[in-house]
């Protein structure tokens, strides 16, 4: 039955948990990274090399398809799997996120949400009953609730305010599902207040939602103000239901937040990352642009499979970056969602053979993670430039 979860392993001495999530376009075996392909695409890569690279599931996003090409033209030509041409697992996210993050001037209330599309300037209404809609009609696997999402520096009052609106709109959106091939997952917010988490946690989990989303982190607060949340929200969730953590992609990030108890992740930083030069390795992240590359005849990663490294060396990766050639994104954003989907395969056989600890204790030890000070700085640079503001309308 699509929707079943089987949860067939958890860890001795942590929350980690290794289950099978049935949808109508296969299993999924958590836990599991989904590459963003909030276009119908992830960047640079067709689907044979994202199934070539392990990936078990996909995000796309119904904000970006509604504004372009439309939610009526991607029904029209067969669905959301026919058109970007991928036969396995999907799942929307409503848009609620990019709404409060693309879109200039988005005005909520309780009714639903207004606001400017960020490509041509014109008005949009959206209310959770079409969010909804719109996703039935798209036909992804896992499709969101319509939430909320304050930003990170939002006050107390106006997290307050978002979260009990998101629980309003989590009741109508159940109301309005119909699709039983689809499962519709509630959204958690709450900001950075413990007590607000554990309360919307538990009453999102009184809605009986096949499966839940922690939303709202990741946005430039410190990594341990964003485990702080996921633990006291996953505590209150129910064991027996899939968990999600929105938009946390930091192989570090991502074992940390497995111990707490989560089973899916997306995020665009392996991909976005890999545009710019930089491939993760088990030792941690490189810059293929810098020079100590320019002559290396082994690959990037000496025991990795993926297409990139069983073809390529790291020199000629590293001339590709430096003529400018296109074919340096593909071949980097394969190497990275090739390791992030070999990372979460291995936790999952340590989870399964009683070891995820040691494996998450070898793998901190050897990799060495971004700082601290300087990954804040790339979040909120990141963030700014998808506050775009034009004139009032």
């Amino acid at each position: 039955m699509s929707g079943a979860f089987h949860l067939e392993k958890t860890s001795a001495t942590s929350q980690a948990r290794a289950g099978e999530l049935l949808t109508s376009h296969g299993i999924i075996k958590t836990p599991v990274f989904a590459p963003v392909g909030s276009q119908a695409c992830v960047k640079a890569l067709t689907p044979d090399d994202l199934k070539e690279a392990g990936t078990g599931l996909v995000l796309a996003n119904c904000y970006h398809l509604y504004l372009r090409p439309g939610i009526e033209t991607i029904s029209a030509l067969g669905g959301l799997h026919r058109f970007m041409g991928w036969d396995g697992p999907l799942l929307t996210d409503s848009g609620g996120f990019q709404i409060f993050s693309l879109a200039p001037l988005a005005r909520v209330s309780d009714e639903g949400v207004s606001f400017r599309s960020h490509i041509d300037g014109g008005v949009h209404h959206i209310t959770p009953e079409e969010a909804v809609r719109f996703q039935e009609a798209l036909g992804a696997d896992i499709i969101m609730a319509l939430d909320e999402c304050p930003p990170s520096d939002a006050d107390l009052e106006r997290v307050d305010t978002a979260t009990a609106r998101t629980k309003q709109w989590a009741e109508r959106c159940l109301k309005a599902h119909q699709r039983t091939d689809q499962m519709l997952f509630g959204i958690v917010q709450g900001g950075l207040s413990v007590t607000l988490r554990q309360q919307a946690a538990s009453e999102m989990a009184a809605l009986d939602f096949p499966g839940y989303a922690i939303g709202g982190l990741s946005l430039g607060e410190p990594k341990s103000a964003t485990m702080e949340m996921v633990a006291a929200t996953a505590a209150c969730l129910p064991a027996e239901r899939p968990r999600y953590l929105m938009g946390v992609g930091a192989p570090e990030d991502i074992l940390e937040a497995i111990s707490l108890g989560i089973d899916i992740f997306d995020s665009v930083l392996p991909t976005r990352v890999a545009r710019n030069g930089a491939l993760f390795t088990r030792p941690g992240r490189i810059n293929i642009r810098n020079s100590a590359f320019s002559r290396q005849d082994d690959p990037v990663e000496a025991d990795c499979p993926c297409y990139t490294c069983r073809r390529f060396s790291a020199a000629y990766l590293h001339h590709l970056f430096h003529a400018g050639e296109l074919l340096a994104y593909r071949l980097a954003s394969i190497h990275n969602v090739s390791f992030m989907n070999r990372l979460l395969g291995d936790i999952r056989a340590a989870i399964l053979a009683n070891r995820f600890e040691a494996l998450r204790a070898s793998f901190l030890d050897s990799y060495h993670q971004t700082d601290e000070g300087i990954r804040q700085e790339q979040k909120q640079r990141w963030l700014a430039k998808r506050r775009f503001r034009p004139p009032e309308w």
